[in-house]
């Protein structure tokens, strides 16, 4: 199962197409539209999302809510775009009151991209690497998120930093599976603690004072997964690198830890390695989760934990210092309307991007034509899990 993109922060839609979806599958236009929402809110988001009220189309692929195994379209207007018409016109000369973007942004992709591609206006980058694509993505991993629900994988993710406001979990391995999601949604930063969620609520106050932007962390969880997902044959067959790239393919995420992550480099090996037991009605279990639920580059059955690091975004009001592409002489950085802090929906968009992953293990590991026969092999499979730890 795969999906690609189209379309600019500013033009008329957001274009995807998920293909590799097996036929049989039911989806639910409704829950893609609580996903797009999801990404839509959190404190500290900027004036963009009071703009746009981002609804999916299904435009093929799809027949009386069911998968037809076919490339499925998918769009989400822009409704902005109304007024960047002009601006972001496909045809014709460029208007002569034009104003072009010759002040990059340090830490946006603005002045590599137009060194890259040889322009001289910013705006033909900005508008591509804008995370206003991760709508689209969101959508389309609805797809995907549909799939791994059918086969009883749940998907979750909810805030552990924004700045130095933190919530601290005293096993977070293992504590992450028990947190309610009515009270990681009902929280504005989208975390499960209320007092960590005033913090950092006052963290977000604080840098909006001052024109300034906020990174934190976010944590991913999925469970009900089966273990032998992936693969230990080569690196590209491990799941921890595939899952790792996916993340990291998500605008701003500069760090991504597995389980205990970087924790491990400082503990003994018996800190650090989950001991093996045999449960009565689960079979081969572990004691503890510190390995994230990937063993070998598969999943091992337990809970899969990443926790994802995104940096503070590049647009700010109090801007840095820049070269002027025009004059070459020193500048300020452009200021395009942008978020404080984007990290709650950081996490729904690294949600969609890990259900991509798992469903594509699902799709090798148990066929890919059909639903009936992909809930059929899985069964199997888990019969003889069950035979084995007898």
């Amino acid at each position: 199962m795969e999906y690609v993109t189209a379309g600019e922060s500013h033009g008329p839609v957001l274009t995807g197409i998920v293909s590799g979806v097996p036929a049989g599958l039911s989806v639910s236009i409704e829950s893609i539209n609580a996903d797009l929402a999801r990404r839509q809110s959190g404190y500290g988001r900027g004036g963009r999302q009071k703009i746009e009220r981002d609804q999916v189309q299904i435009l093929s692929g799809v027949r009386f809510g069911t998968t037809l195994g076919t490339p499925i379209a998918l769009q989400v207007a822009n409704r902005d775009w109304h007024n960047w018409t002009e601006r972001m016109a496909v045809e014709g000369e460029p208007p002569a009151n034009l104003v072009r973007e010759v002040t990059p942004r340090p830490g946006h992709a603005d002045l590599v991209g137009v060194l890259k591609n040889d322009m001289d206006d910013c705006r033909n980058i900005l508008e591509r690497s804008s995370a206003r694509e991760t709508a689209i993505r969101v959508a389309c991993a609805g797809i995907a998120r549909e799939f791994l629900a059918e086969l009883g994988v749940g998907i979750f993710s909810y805030v552990t930093s924004i700045g130095d406001a933190e919530f601290v979990e005293e096993n977070p391995m293992m504590d992450c599976i028990h947190h309610s999601p009515l009270d990681i949604e009902l929280s504005e930063v989208r975390c499960p603690d209320p007092d960590a969620s005033i913090r950092m609520k006052s963290a977000i106050d604080a840098a909006k004072r001052e024109g300034l932007s906020l990174g934190g962390t976010f944590r991913v969880v999925v469970t009900g997964l089966v273990p032998g997902l992936g693969g230990f044959e080569s690196g590209p067959e491990r799941l921890t690198s595939q899952l790792a790239a996916a993340l990291f393919g998500i605008q701003a995420m500069k760090g991504v830890e597995f389980g205990l992550g970087f924790e491990s480099a400082y503990r003994p090996g018996n800190q650090v390695h989950d001991e093996i037991e045999l449960d009565a009605t689960k079979g081969f279990t572990r004691k503890t989760n510190n390995a994230g639920g990937l063993e070998g580059g598969m999943t091992n059955g337990m809970p899969l934990v990443m926790t994802v690091a995104m940096k503070p975004i590049p647009t700010m009001n109090t801007p840095l210092s820049t070269i002027n592409l025009d004059t070459l002489e020193p500048a300020l950085a452009s200021k395009e309307r942008s978020d404080v802090c984007a990290v709650p929906a950081a996490g729904v968009v690294a949600e969609g991007e890990v259900a991509f992953v798992l469903a594509r293990a699902y799709l090798k590991k148990f066929g890919c034509d059909n639903m009936t026969d992909i809930r059929r092999n899985l069964d199997s499979y888990k019969q003889r899990l069950k035979t084995m730890s007898r």
